[in-house]
């Protein structure tokens, strides 16, 4: 490969290896490295996918630690029931003013991981389970964040959809799903967004970890889809510092003292290492950190408007709520109705999920202190329920009380902070069972019921016969109780659009016997077969489709036209409210001789008419509208052929239709006996021979090695299998103390991520004060050899700490 010109060939050029080197790993927990007789900077990271999270005092990653307060806008996985990008393009315009009103130069997210299970316990961090509209809101959003000279840093780069034992899972999957479901929103945010960082996932894919993964980060992400910033690891993500540097990998987070320092200078000096490759690497992080500091210069770190910057984030939660039922139209109510206000949820309310993305809001709307601005007359409140789920008669009763004297019932219902979290992922798809008792306990004595859902993922909801009306706010942030209130009363028309299937329960969903993956593999044998192409491919009935949501009018399409560039129709709203329409594109093939879903999303716009106002719609279909990845020749064809464009308002409410001839590649040959679950879309049950097929090699072995040593990425948590009696005796206190933390209102999350860490996060995670060298020390006693293990200890400190004092006469001389 041609050696690439260096932006800052002169600095480079005038820096020690050990200053190269010190700036491929962070200072701190937030900060990178300055090197002042040079003139280089130290820029700061921070959260932020719906929200600013700028530590104050002593860092922590998952959030227990206090933050400077910001704005709580919806989650993402509201975010995409907004179905627009123009939208979130304004989000992440203000989340970039925030964050350079707080001196932040990357921030951290958004993240567009595909919502493969509904379980995974950072779903409501994500868009959607279709890579189209993540990539789509997530390209909006990076172009917002760095429209204000801050760096957005999409993430989990890739293959990321569980939290159990992150650090340490092996993501086995084909490289066709890989490059059509897991890399394709990746592809559209890195191309359309053009984000100057990238963050690395924690996980394996196919036996190489993400941040040295040189398929993911050289081949796909730098050479094929032109990424020129930097790849960051998550915290604590960095396995082989060395291997990372070479495959693309620039930043190891947080700081890991002389450790990363030693493995960059001895690998260069050993030649294992290009100096050449480490001066790329620092040259193009060199050019992040001057171009966001010059930005913070010149735009100056001004503090925002807290009062507008809360009613953006009551416009936007707006956008999102989603109407699943309104029976008799019981919604919007009228001005005087007299209502009763249920459960816990209402006084204090679900409205972000837990962890890295935790904001400390600037302010916070509840329910109860505006209800009486709405126009409603609030005949009082009854808690209802527990949050943890403990049963309470007497809190039911007082609930029923209430409820027999209102013209409506408006219960708040839920997901509780336990069970929406980074570091866990759910146990199962239902709501709590106290709160499904107290619903069906007020519908028998009052059947006029307004269910307000507060939840960042899917939920089984058999229930939904107890209520006349639906309305499901997600995690909308810090304005959302005043959104859902203008929702109820009609100020504003409901146009939020699922962003992910409701199945009716959870043994219907794609991934139910592959999910989580057990030990260390999780396999994606369901392929290309998520959420909505799953269900609508098989026929499987589910209670709430991909792209549904009701709202106070209707819609009429006609006139649509169909050319290989793009669709056209017209849209009339023929209700008398105004309101506004999400138009969907879906593309089939139905005579295709290479296997796929029924139909894909290709296209999407969100339309704003006044009753009886037309309007005509325009929508561009694109390369990826028609493309399939090639796993034989390696790349992206189109299979020439007919194609049914189709226009709908979900992806089972197709409006209208066109057959269009699309040019392409020879068609090629059908093999269905090969693959018959993959041509047939029943994949609840993929053998071992016909997933290997799939896969083009044999399944890797992903067990853990039960009475054999503990190594480097085995988790702490398997010390309960430790030669070790006191390593075994580590792992009884920690799961005590975890068994406990479950149980808890919210759960210690630096805890859950202590004890499915990898033994090498130790180093990584501990500042350099514990040293790679300690953990293998530390390892051979947790295995057992006591005294090798002590004395190899003691002299691995003496050598840190030798380091250490070395480094700062360094610094100071």
């Amino acid at each position: 490969m041609k050696e690439k010109q260096l932006k800052y060939e002169k600095i480079v050029r005038n820096m020690t290896l050990e200053e190269k080197a010190s700036l491929m790993s962070g200072k701190n927990f937030w900060e990178t490295v300055n090197i002042d007789r040079l003139g280089i900077p130290s820029i700061t990271l921070a959260d932020g996918p719906h929200g600013i999270r700028r530590q104050a005092g002593n860092a922590d990653h998952l959030g227990l630690n206090p933050s400077l307060r910001a704005t709580c806008y919806p989650t993402a996985s509201a975010m995409a029931n907004s179905w627009d990008p123009k939208l979130g393009e304004e989000v992440g315009h203000h989340l970039g003013i925030e964050a350079r009103s707080q001196g932040v130069h990357i921030l951290l997210g958004p993240g567009l991981n595909m919502k493969r299970s509904p379980l995974c316990g950072r779903n409501f961090e994500y868009f959607s389970e279709d890579p189209y509209l993540a990539g789509k809101m997530a390209s909006a959003y990076i172009r917002g964040i760095q429209e204000e000279g801050v760096a957005s840093c999409p993430k989990h780069f890739a293959v990321n959809s569980q939290e159990l034992r992150r650090m340490s899972t092996n993501s086995v999957v084909d490289e066709r799903t890989l490059r059509e479901i897991y890399l394709t929103g990746f592809e559209i945010a890195v191309k359309e967004g053009k984000p100057k960082t990238l963050m690395s996932a924690y996980n394996m894919v196919n036996g190489v970890y993400a941040n040295e993964n040189e398929h993911l980060l050289k081949e796909i992400l730098t050479e094929e889809w032109g990424f020129q910033g930097v790849v960051v690891s998550d915290w604590g993500g960095s396995n082989d510092h060395v291997a990372g540097v070479i495959a693309g990998s620039h930043l190891e987070m947080p700081s890991t003292g002389m450790d990363g320092i030693l493995e960059i200078t001895t690998a260069v000096n050993e030649g294992r290492l290009s100096e050449q490759v480490l001066d790329q690497r620092v040259d193009e992080l060199l050019d992040l950190i001057f171009t966001t500091d010059r930005a913070e210069k010149e735009k100056g770190k001004n503090p925002f408007d807290k009062m507008a910057h809360h009613r953006m984030a009551e416009q936007v939660a707006e956008n999102c709520i989603v109407l699943l039922k309104n029976e008799e139209q019981l919604l919007p109510l009228k001005q005087g109705t007299q209502v009763a206000v249920v459960g816990d949820f209402a006084k204090d309310p679900r409205y972000q999920g837990a962890g890295s993305s935790m904001v400390n809001p600037t302010r916070l709307d509840h329910t109860l202190d505006l209800i009486g601005q709405s126009g409603l007359d609030c005949l009082g409140y009854a808690q209802g329920f527990h949050r943890n789920g403990e049963p309470d008669e007497k809190l039911v009763e007082e609930a029923v009380k209430l409820a027999q004297n209102a013209e409506v019932v408006l219960v708040y219902m839920g997901l509780s902070e336990q069970k929406e979290s980074e570091g866990m992922d759910r146990k199962e798809m239902s709501l709590p069972k106290n709160q499904i008792e107290l619903l069906r306990a007020i519908s028998a004595v009052n059947d006029k019921v307004v269910v307000i859902l507060s939840a960042g993922s899917v939920v089984e909801m058999s229930w939904d016969v107890e209520a006349k009306a639906i309305v499901h706010g997600y995690l909308a942030g810090q304005a959302g109780a005043n959104a859902i209130l203008n929702v109820l009363t009609g100020r504003v028309c409901p146009s939020g659009r699922l962003s992910e299937t409701y199945p009716i329960c959870y043994e219907d969903t794609p991934a139910y016997h592959y999910y989580p993956g057990k030990e260390r593999n999780c396999e994606y044998r369901e392929g290309l077969y998520i959420g909505y192409r799953y269900y609508d491919t098989v026929g499987i009935p589910v209670k709430y489709p991909f792209g549904y949501g009701l709202s106070y009018t209707t819609f009429a399409y006609k006139n649509l036209r169909v050319s290989r560039e793009r669709v056209c129709l017209e849209v009339t709203n023929t209700g008398n409210v105004d309101g506004a329409e999400v138009v969907q594109i879906y593309v089939a093939k139905p005579d295709s001789r290479v296997y796929r879903p029924k139909k894909e999303l290709k296209g999407f716009q969100k339309i704003f008419l006044r009753a009886g106002e037309s309007a005509k719609v325009e929508i561009p279909l694109d390369d990826k509208a028609f493309r399939y990845f090639n796993g034989k020749t390696n790349r992206w064809e189109v299979e020439a052929g007919m194609y049914t464009i189709m226009a709908g308002s979900n992806v089972q409410e197709i409006h209208l239709e066109e057959e269009i001839f699309v040019e392409g590649s020879p068609v090629p040959r059908k093999e269905e006996t090969k693959l018959p679950s993959y041509w047939s879309g029943q994949i609840q049950d993929v053998s071992d021979e016909e997933f290997e097929r799939l896969l083009g090699h044999p399944i890797p072995d992903g067990s853990w090695k039960h009475g054999e040593d503990l190594g480097m990425n085995d988790t702490i948590c398997q010390m309960q299998g430790a030669k070790s009696f006191l390593a075994r005796m580590v792992f009884r206190v920690l799961d005590a103390m975890k068994k406990k933390s479950d149980k808890s209102r919210e759960p210690n999350l630096n805890l859950l991520f202590i004890y499915h860490m990898p033994f090498r996060g130790i180093a990584k995670m501990c500042a350099g004060v514990v040293s790679m060298d300690m953990v293998r020390a530390l390892l051979e006693l947790v295995n057992g050899r006591y005294v090798s293990g002590v004395s190899h200890l003691f002299t691995a400190y003496c050598k840190n700490q030798r380091l250490k004092r070395g480094a700062r006469r360094k610094q100071s001389g």
